[in-house]
């Protein structure tokens, strides 16, 4: 017979009752011993210590996937308004102003971002039934979810791509067309 569990329900401090309940328990049952007293908030957290372990994995990857998709994305337009700096000043020579400069490029970033969300959400889609053994609480084809991860990509993209819009709209015409 496999070795039974008991639960004892206390007002004070579990660990205090430890002894008693050896006591007690050796009374009722003299040839079984007793061991691994603890409180049941332990052995619940030792039984949600993997799937823990596993949030806080996934967690972690997913803020580096996103970090360096943002890296990438801003290095990426970082990189273009670079190259282009001559085009974007004779197009503010020629009366661009540096809003639509700026919405150029903000809008080239969240078009490739765009782009691979809607790549994502059809990889999710194809995947939906390996996926759903590994999530809990959540369906794979749980539209708020998934709404909910593009809107935060396309918030990170936003904000990946503002840095060198804005430094696109601030090129001075000048500077830009002397250069070569």
């Amino acid at each position: 017979m496999p070795d039974p569990y008991y639960l004892v329900r206390t007002h004070s401090e579990p660990m205090t009752m430890a002894e008693t309940v050896r006591k007690k328990l050796g009374e009722i049952e003299p040839g079984r011993s007793v061991f691994d007293i603890a409180p049941l908030t332990e052995h619940i957290d030792e039984s949600f210590s993997e799937n823990r372990l596993r949030m806080v994995l996934l967690g972690f990857f997913a803020a580096t996937a996103i970090s360096l998709a943002c890296l990438g994305l801003y290095g990426t337009l970082s990189y273009s308004v670079t190259i282009r700096q001559r085009e974007i000043g004779l197009r503010m020579a020629l009366g661009a102003l540096r809003g639509q400069i700026a919405r150029q490029f903000l809008f080239q970033g969240l078009g490739v971002c765009l782009l691979a969300c809607i790549a994502g959400l059809g990889l999710a889609a194809a995947f939906a039934r390996v996926l759903s053994g590994m999530l809990y609480g959540v369906s794979p084809t749980d539209i708020v979810t998934l709404f909910a991860v593009v809107f935060i990509v396309l918030s990170v993209a936003v904000i990946a791509s503002l840095v060198p819009a804005i430094r696109a709209a601030r090129v001075d015409p000048m500077v830009a067309l002397r250069h070569e």
